[in-house]
């Protein structure tokens, strides 16, 4: 079991290291696309990649789904997610970015109350109040103005804990296909409406990295899936703050951002709140649902699409979210 971990992790970080890689094309795309043009073409490119994963889908049944509300309410959450990751990624420095974004876990903790009627005793309370301080040492409201991309960050962390939540609510409710199915639809004609309202002409290389984005995006889930049937979730899982370590990294190089202070401090507190609901949740008795602990991955969007939904696709064995 040792063994296996110390694979899952390796795993993890390569996936994880792919997916920073991705969110810097994101980056560099957007200085001169909207996000809704990335969005669209991205999406175009890794439609027939994702078609030959869907067609694995063997099981009998129609396309309508049994929750239809929740089902429609996640391909909006999931929509948004996506616009707005790919607006706070164009426009913000990448640690700030990832920083917000991983306020997500204690988002998904909160958001489990209701909705999976999870029980958060007293301590991981504590986390998710230290961890959103946190936020509001990275943002630091009225010391420095917020700009749309800090709103952008703070609106996908949001939408995509949401998008988790209902998805393990749901998911052993519904047919991977349609859990995947309409959010794809929903992005490619939202963005595509959108398209010739901001539509900028693109050169052979751009569009050669609107394809390395569906590409580096698949290929990171599909190796985050790889991790966690290897290794323990409570081993995987923490490996996604070793995306702030290759934000530093690009960034410095490739963009010649610096990160301030209160930005390492602030992402610090988050990152050590969220390590700590992840451990609480794996000790027995103290969480029904481990809602954070088997989310498996980072927010969803049309290039990365959910794990434990793909692995479903990729292994019709598998088990669904609970």
């Amino acid at each position: 079991m040792v063994n296996n971990n110390f694979k899952g992790a390796l795993l993890a970080l390569l996936a994880l290291g792919i997916f920073a890689t991705h969110d810097v094309v994101v980056k560099m795309l957007g200085r001169g696309f909207s996000p809704f043009q990335i969005i669209f073409f991205a999406s175009l490119i890794s439609f027939p990649m994702v078609t030959l994963i869907l067609l694995r889908d063997r099981a009998g049944g129609s396309l309508r789904p049994n929750n239809p509300r929740w089902v429609a309410m996640r391909t909006v959450m999931t929509l948004i997610t996506g616009i707005a990751a790919f607006y706070a990624f164009s426009h913000l420095p990448l640690a700030q970015t990832y920083s917000i974004l991983f306020a997500s876990p204690l988002l998904i903790t909160v958001m489990a109350i209701p909705i999976l009627g999870e029980r958060v005793r007293l301590r991981r309370w504590a986390a998710v109040v230290v961890g959103l301080v946190g936020v509001l040492v990275v943002l630091r409201p009225g010391a420095v103005p917020l700009s749309m991309g800090h709103l952008a960050a703070l609106t996908a962390a949001v939408c995509g804990a949401f998008a988790t939540v209902i998805v393990r609510k749901i998911g052993n409710q519904e047919r991977p296909l349609v859990l995947m199915i309409y959010p794809m639809t929903a992005n490619f004609l939202f963005t595509g409406a959108a398209l010739p309202f901001v539509y900028q002409p693109m050169t052979i290389t751009e569009l050669g990295l609107m394809a390395v984005i569906a590409l580096f995006g698949l290929t990171a889930s599909y190796l985050s899936i790889l991790a966690y049937r290897l290794g323990e979730a409570v081993i995987v899982a923490p490996m996604q703050y070793s995306q702030m370590l290759w934000a530093i990294g690009y960034g410095w190089f490739l963009f010649g951002e610096s990160v301030d202070t209160y930005t390492l401090i602030g992402a610090a507190i988050i990152i050590a709140s969220g390590l700590y609901i992840v451990l609480r949740e794996s000790r027995a008795g103290n969480s029904e649902n481990t809602p954070v602990l088997q989310s498996q991955g980072r927010a969803e969007t049309v290039t990365t699409p959910r794990g434990s939904i793909l692995q479903r696709l990729l292994n019709p064995g598998a088990r669904g979210e609970r």
